[in-house]
Order: C-alpha cells, then structure tokens, then sequence
C-alpha cells in the first residue's frame, strides 16, 4: 500500500539543464570535486542559506563533500541541494547512489529524487522510510525509480531534515546500471498540451460577480466538460488541450442570458470538436464484480440540458473507445487512478478566475468519476458545485484562493485529501505557534508535553494543563470555525489535526490562554515562536526498539520501528509469553503483513477487499479478489492484542485489519478513516492534493473509509491518565492478556523509559 506519511515536499525553481556532452563536469559535480560557487558547491542549487557548506576536511573520497547544518534557528524544516536533468534519455530504471555520514541527526538525511512531467511527482523517494537519524559514519546507500514515459524533468540531491549535521559525497546517478551520460537519448513525442500555448499568459476570463443564472449554466459547463474529457474520443486520444478549450467556451456561456442559450453554446462547443465515428470496438459495460454505477443519469435530463444536447452526450458515451484515456491511467499492480498531463501552472498570476474555476472543475470532475469512496463522502456534490462556483471564482488573491480550495477539498471527508502544499493559508494561520504538543482528550485540549523544553517551560504552560479558551474565544467555538477547513475522514482524526495547528497565529503577538490546572482557573500570556517541524511521523506507542519483553507474560511490538524488527527473532523470543501486543498507534516503517502476519495464522486468511476503477466505464467501480496473508514459520501462538487510536491512518490500518483477520482484538479508539494507496491531484497554481485511491473494505465488504478500525474494546485516555503519566491503552492491553486481577507492570515506568 502507497500510504500517506510525513514527507518533505520540495518546490523547486528554474534550474539550467544539464547536458550529455557533460559527462566529465557532471561527474565532478556528483562527486564535489568541481569546487564552490557562492555560497553553494559548483553546479548545485539549493537552501536554505547558511545551512550548506563545500567541505574539504570530512570527504568520503576526493577533495570535496557537501555538508549540511541545521540548528533549532534553521529555517525551512529541512535543507537540500538539488539537480535538475531533462528526461530525454531512454531505460528501464534510474538509480541514485551515493555514500552519506550523520552527526546528531534530530530527523532524518537522504538522497531524493523526483520525476516531473505535465503533473508533479510522478514517482518521488527521499529514504524518509530508512530513516537515517542519529549518529553514522560513510556508508553508500541507493534510491531507485522506475522510468515514467511521462517524465520530462528529473530532480535529484541529497536533504536534510531537522537538526544536525550531515555529510554527502560520491554521488552516481545511473540508468540501468550504467552512468546517465551513457544511456540512450529518445525523443518524446509532442502533446496537444505541449503544443497549445494560448492561454499560457492567463485565461482572459473575468468575473466581477455572478447571477443565479450564470451559477446555474456554469455548472452544467463542469459536468459537460469533466464528462467530455472522460469520454469524448477527441480527448480522450490527447488531441485537445482541454483545459484551454474550457477557456475558449466559458466566454458564450457567461454571456448566456438563460439555460437554453448555454446549452445551444454548448451543442455548438461539442459540435466545433469533430463527428464522433462509430466505435469498432466499442466499450462495454461490464456488471461482473460491479460494485459501484457510473453517475450518469443526468446526461438523459432533456428538462435541464434540452434535447440537442442531452442526444449529444448520449451518442459519445455509446461510442466511447476501450480504455481509452489521456488525463488518467491507473497505477501498476494496484489499480488507483494516476492523473496524467494534468498542468499545475506554476507561473499563473492569481488571482485569475478562470484558472481558479478550472481548478474547482478538475477536482470536481475527478471525484465524480474517480473516487472510490464518491458515495460515502457525507456530501451532496452537485450541491457541492454550485456552492463553490462563486467562491473559488471570485477569490480576491492566492491566499483566498487557497483558502476556497482547502474548504471545497474538506467536503470529502478523505484524511489523505487536503491542499499539502498550500496549508500557510488554513485558519489558524500564521508562522508561529506555542512550543508545545496538545491532544483532544475527553473533547477537552490538553497539553501532553513539549515541542521544545526549554521554550515549552517558559511559556508558563504544563503538561496536563487544559486550555479551554485562546485569544479571548473558547476553544469548543473556535473548532466549530475551522473544522470547514480540515480535510479528514472522521472526527478523531479532524480533532488530532486541529490539535497541531490551533496554537498557530503572529510571530510578534503572544497568545493570552485561559488554561485549567487541577482545579485552578488561570489566564496566562505564552509567547509564540517560530513552527517547529515535524520531521519525523508522530506516534503514541513506547519509546525503545521494535520488539521488548514487558513483562514474562507480555511480548510487545511497535510497528512504527518496523524497518529494524527481526520478525523471526522476534517470535522466538516471544515465544513463551501468553500475548503479543501489536503497537498500531504510529505508521509502520516498513510493511510486516506478510511475515509478521503470517506468524499469526496457520491458513491462508483474507483480510481485505478493494475496488478499483474502471477506465472504459468512467464512474464505474469493480471488486478484485481478496487480499491474504499465508502462514509463515515460526508461529506465535499466544492471545494477540492490537493498539490503536487517531494516529492509526492508511498503512496502519491496513496492518490493524490483517492483524486482526489473524485472530487478533483491536482496543483503542477510533482510526483516521483513510485507507487505500493515495493519487495524487494537480491543481492550479502550483497547489497539489490527494484522495485516497482504492477503496479498502473487509472480506465481508463492509467500508473502512471514514469509518476506519472500530475496536473490539474501546479504551480512550483519560485527563487524569495524561497528568499521571499513564499509558491506559496499553494498561487494557496487558490487563486482556494476563487477566484483570493480575499484577501488571507500572504503564508509567514503561512510558517514562
């Protein structure tokens, strides 16, 4: 499963190509042996400033290696230096080696690498899932990408997320093994979205306000338009620049004084595009497995489309062509949708209202006929549409515009959907926020601890405090004014998210919080200070390795460490425990299904279902076969117990239901509501957002999204737990194991370790 996790997106600016015949200077630039330009190793580009130094003291080889240093003062979250190639080289694969040290890493280092085409990230790594951390000497480490055919662009470098110091040098970057100066070069064949530059200044589109009329004709163009792009044979063989040629129409249709005038305009638009042939072979709709219909229905409402235009879209979807599509693929192996030659217009002026109306029409048009979970979202998206047509169209600048899409993105209710690289703009905002971490106990803000002990201590602020009321406005209210703009699935996961920004506000202006201790009511000023970030994914389980002995009784297992667990070892030395505790409040740093699953069975056991989409079908939703896990030695035959809670988001959901298909009992609370391997969304502006791809149900078929890993106990924290410093899930935990009158051990000496 491709699952949503902390990741350090990386916005890169215009960087010169590189070029074959530079294979010797390229090499030197790989190796840092090329010397320093400014303040950056020669040929690199990169920041943030005074964070990454040429160094000819620590080197693996040679004269050279970049270093880099970041303190708590640091700005950005993480450093890097980056390389940009254009992808006109042919293979299978591309690798990127190269030898990396670490001093007191706080978050993590790693070589990255990225693929762009029309659409950003089409493949991405960054060893985030290594987690190099602490301290290390050289050691080569490697990542490696599969070819996109739609790349156009390679980024690649080395990062260095939170503090500390890192070293890299002797980098290879390598096509199937071979240098990338030696693979062959190809030629990629032109688009329509290449070639088609009208609009690439702006839309030309203004709006200054909008009638009930216009409302009305503008969101019958979304549906006919988002309809054409998935069924018109036109686009769907990639002839047309469709996000222009909706550029090109919206003129006549704002101009329509009535319904009937835009749907001629329209009749006249579908018309200007060719005759649609007869199909040979034509697609067929197929019920086997079906487990979702395409929302077509309203293409047969002559009252609101008139006849012309309802036999229009009638006759292309009758003689749509097989599987045919140019805007979205699907995934190998998985089958979530891939969105291809989707452009973010990165060089867009904002405000512009027809970029912005284009931005609400794709992401519209993509959850009607690409979401597996369109049905279960909590929203009536037609009703959706119309509500937003005139709030993202009449957006006053880039922030309002932001702002727009992160509410519209919300009506979801996907925890994987959410603008990821334009949350400056959600409400809270602001840069700076109080040094401390709260979770949502008892519906009530408690402070768990601190973000930073020195400054946490001196905003006056203590673990077990609870704020009830910030800035002068109680805390029950100010949820109720930003859960519009909190892209997630449940309320346990809107509430964790909340919980991390709601501190957030001016650098230059203290927070005045009202804050109950014991029984205390106290008002207090804390100073806020600079966004620390998170640079590694945020857990509830113990500190310590993977696997311990937590008593003779009870084995324990974190998943979270994952990446370091000797499954085999692990069984055997758990071997003689009555129960297993299966820690699954974090996200696994590593999938351990299969053998740590399979320890846990002695048939072949099913787990789960997916459905995913069909391409010939737009709309259309189909069953695969179940998923399983298959026995595996050695065995673990003990009572096994599952941990969960709010952190328990996409992968760690999955393993919580395979865990429990093999016998194990879920306590904890209730999951992020999040399953299924993420796709990503190209919007406007250079803004990116995902849904959750797949849809991810039990044997039985019963949903998991939204709804996410009901527990068979719920056992919740308690505010006198937080202050005490216990740990009461994993308390419940030990207690179903070993018995509730036997002795179990201190929760608080465990946590405290």
């Amino acid at each position: 499963m491709g699952m949503l996790r902390f990741v350090v997106w990386i916005a890169f600016a215009a960087a010169a190509p590189v070029c074959f015949a530079q294979d010797a200077s390229l090499a030197n630039i790989l190796n840092f042996e090329a010397g320093q330009k400014g303040n950056m190793p020669s040929g690199w580009f990169g920041g943030p400033g005074g964070t990454i130094f040429l160094d000819d003291a620590v080197v693996h080889s040679g004269h050279g290696a970049v270093r880099f240093e970041r303190n708590e003062s640091s700005s950005n979250g993480f450093s890097t230096i980056t390389k940009m190639l254009p992808m006109e080289f042919g293979g299978k694969s591309i690798e990127l080696r190269g030898f990396l040290r670490t001093e007191n890493v706080s978050g993590f280092a790693g070589l990255w690498m990225r693929e762009d085409g029309d659409a950003p990230s089409l493949a991405f790594d960054n060893m985030q899932r290594q987690q190099l951390s602490g301290t290390t000497d050289w050691k080569e480490y490697s990542i490696r990408l599969p070819l996109v055919p739609e790349g156009k662009n390679l980024y690649w470098g080395v990062l260095l997320s939170g503090t500390g110091k890192a070293w890299a040098d002797d980098l290879q970057l390598l096509v199937d093994g071979k240098p990338v100066w030696e693979a062959p070069q190809v030629e990629r064949p032109k688009t329509a979205v290449d070639l088609d530059h009208e609009f690439d200044a702006g839309s030309k589109i203004a709006i200054t306000g909008l009638s009930d009329v216009q409302i009305d004709n503008l969101a019958t163009l979304c549906r006919v338009w988002g309809f054409l792009k998935y069924h018109h044979p036109e686009i769907t063989s990639g002839k047309r620049h469709w996000d222009y040629d909706l550029f090109r129409v919206l003129p006549a249709v704002l101009a329509a004084s009535d319904r009937d005038s835009a749907n001629l305009a329209l009749v006249k638009w579908i018309d200007g595009l060719g005759e649609v042939k007869p199909c040979s072979p034509c697609a067929q709709f197929k019920e086997d497995d079906l487990q979702m219909r395409p929302d077509i229905v309203w293409i047969s409402d002559q009252a609101r489309l008139g006849k012309e235009l309802s036999r229009r879209l009638a006759t292309i979807r009758e003689n749509r062509v097989p599987t045919q599509q140019f805007y979205v693929s699907t995934f190998p192996y998985v089958g979530n949708p891939k969105f291809e030659h989707e452009l973010s217009y990165a060089r867009v002026n904002l405000p512009d209202a027809g970029f912005q109306l284009l931005a609400l029409f794709r992401y519209w048009n993509m959850i009607r006929y690409w979401s597996p979970n369109r049905e279960i979202m909590g929203s009536d998206w037609d009703s959706v549409l119309k509500d937003f047509i005139p709030r993202v169209t009449q957006a006053r600048d880039s922030d309002a515009y932001r702002r727009e899409m992160i509410a519209l993105i919300a009506k979801v209710n996907d925890t994987h959907a959410n603008l990821w690289n334009g949350l400056a703009a959600r409400p809270p905002a602001g840069a700076c926020n109080l040094p401390v971490k709260i979770r949502f106990v008892e519906n009530q803000a408690i402070v768990t601890g601190y973000a930073e002990t020195e400054a946490g201590v001196a905003s006056g602020l203590k673990p077990g405090d609870i704020i009830s009321e910030l800035d002068g406005v109680a805390v029950s209210q100010l949820i109720k004014t930003w859960t519009p703009y909190y892209a997630d699935s449940n309320d346990a996961a809107r509430l964790r998210d909340i919980s991390r920004t709601m501190t957030n506000g001016d650098c230059e202006k203290p927070a005045a919080l009202r804050i109950l201790r014991g029984t205390e009511r106290i008002d207090l000023t804390a100073r806020r200070g600079k966004a620390v970030p998170r640079t590694t994914p945020e857990t509830h389980d113990l500190p310590g390795e993977a696997f311990q002995l937590l008593s003779d009784d009870v084995a324990y297992i974190k998943i979270s460490a994952a990446a370091s667990l000797d499954v085999s070892k692990a069984i055997e030395a758990a071997s003689k425990t009555k129960g297993l505790i299966i820690d699954i409040r974090n996200y696994p740093s590593a999938m351990t299904i299969s053998n740590l699953g399979g320890a846990l069975v002695t048939k072949e056991t099913p787990f789960a279902l997916f459905t995913t989409l069909d391409l010939s079908n737009p709309g259309a939703f189909h069953w695969t076969s179940p998923m399983t896990i298959h026995p595996q030695q050695p065995q673990y035959h003990g009572k096994v117990v599952i941990l969960v809670d709010e952190i328990t988001q996409s992968s760690a959901e999955f393993h919580a239901m395979a865990f429990r298909a093999a016998g194990g009992i879920v306590i904890g609370s209730m999951t992020a509501g999040a399953d299924g391997n993420v796709s990503q969304i190209p919007l406007p502006g250079a803004l990116s957002t995902m849904i959750s791809g797949i849809g991810v149900f039990y044997p039985d078929k019963r949903p998991t999204q939204r709804i996410g890993i009901v527990p068979d106990k719920e056992v919740k924290p308690t505010i006198a737990g937080i202050r005490a410093g216990r740990d009461e899930v994993l308390a419940a935990a030990m207690r179903e194991i070993v018995g509730t009158d036997a002795q179990i051990p201190d929760t608080r000496r465990l946590v405290q370790h």
